[in-house]
């Protein structure tokens, strides 16, 4: 069992190599060893490309017969970009399959392990399914819920400030921080902000200090207060998500300016976060980070839809300035929101604080 823990954790690791790379698809990785020792080894590296089992196998040739095959989600059983990994697996006369996690996509969901035993494969599933889980958290969520994971990203002062009172907030962490913040950026499909903060900091919302791909910039402006010109629709993949009541009249400078435009009904002048999500679900999004401001960030809590939180704390003390989160209207400590599977990690002089959102009864 302890060999078995030290081979699936090199799969997830081998896995997790590819965040920002595959999505909507999988992180998937997988390791074959032959009598203790390790004869071929991949990750799932590109959408639409070779599957981790299959190039695991190229890699081992021969040696795969009677051996044990350890891979982090459930082989598929279906036709798709690729022949069946089920199929590849069986052929190569592999032994054992040790599988972390069944996948949830219909098209799969318990196929791939069937096809497997029914062909004299012996299947394990469930080996360190908690970190595959964690890994894999965008597209399980995506898979089991139809919505993509969302993330709410703070920077903050000991004190909570996100900015001063003067609405400065360059900058609140360091550079470690601001390195890991983009690195997260590089493996999200995209980023939204809400237009107070295009107004106030004219961020570009890409990827600049790490290398990685660059998400799609969002921007909730349901009053359309912020300019055609703003830097976030220089990349011309930006998302404009504003009410449906706005003309084509005012929306076609934002098209010219190249943003792709969605549309919602709103009450009392604010976009229905869940419907968002939703929606953004349907277009294939499996992540998004949402970076503020303060409005959109309360707005995403009270609506339940914020799944993870990465909090940047700064060893600062501003006094009085602007807050991350504004009124949850919490009548009691026990209202508040929590965290669990909460990890706290040293950036430089700052820290961050990461964990799984846990909502209290009282705001259903």
């Amino acid at each position: 069992m302890d060999e078995d823990k030290i081979y699936m954790r090199r799969a997830v690791r081998l896995a997790g190599r590819s965040r920002g790379l595959v999505s909507p698809g999988a992180l998937v990785g997988a390791v074959i060893v032959h009598k203790g020792t390790i004869v071929g080894e991949a990750a799932y590296k590109s959408l639409g490309g070779p599957h981790a089992e299959t190039e695991a196998i190229a890699a081992a040739g021969e040696r795969c017969r009677g051996s044990t095959l350890y891979v982090t989600l459930e082989p598929c059983a279906h036709y798709g970009s690729t022949p069946p990994c089920a199929d590849a697996i069986i052929s190569a006369g592999i032994r054992r399959v040790v599988c972390a996690l069944e996948d949830p996509d219909k098209r799969v969901c318990g196929k791939g392990f069937r096809r497997l035993r029914k062909a004299g494969v012996l299947v394990e599933v469930g080996l360190l399914a908690d970190e595959a889980e964690r890994g894999n958290a965008a597209f399980l969520t995506h898979r089991r819920t139809g919505k993509p994971l969302v993330i709410l990203k703070l920077a903050q002062t000991l004190d909570g400030r996100i900015a001063t009172k003067f609405k400065s907030s360059k900058w609140i962490t360091g550079k470690k921080a601001r390195q890991h913040a983009h690195l997260w950026r590089s493996w999200v499909d995209g980023v939204m902000v809400g237009a107070g903060t295009v107004l106030s900091d004219n961020p570009r919302l890409n990827v600049r200090h790490v290398r990685g791909p660059n998400p799609r910039p969002m921007v909730v402006d349901c009053k359309l207060r912020i300019s055609p010109e703003a830097a976030i629709f220089e990349s011309r993949t930006a998302i404009l998500i504003t009410s449906d009541a706005v003309s084509s009249h005012q929306l076609r400078k934002f098209e010219t300016a190249g943003a792709e435009i969605w549309t919602f009904p709103t009450t009392e002048g604010h976009v229905d976060l869940q419907t968002l999500i939703c929606f953004a679900g349907k277009t294939g999004m499996t992540s998004l980070v949402i970076e503020g401001g303060r409005g959109l960030a309360t707005a995403a809590l009270q609506e339940k839809i914020i799944n993870e939180i990465l909090l940047y704390v700064s060893p600062r003390i501003l006094g009085e300035g602007i807050d991350g989160v504004g009124d949850l209207d919490s009548k009691e400590v026990a209202d508040g929101i929590t965290l669990e599977h909460m990890e706290v990690k040293r950036l430089g002089c700052d820290l961050l604080l990461s964990g799984k959102v846990v909502y209290p009864c009282s705001l259903d």
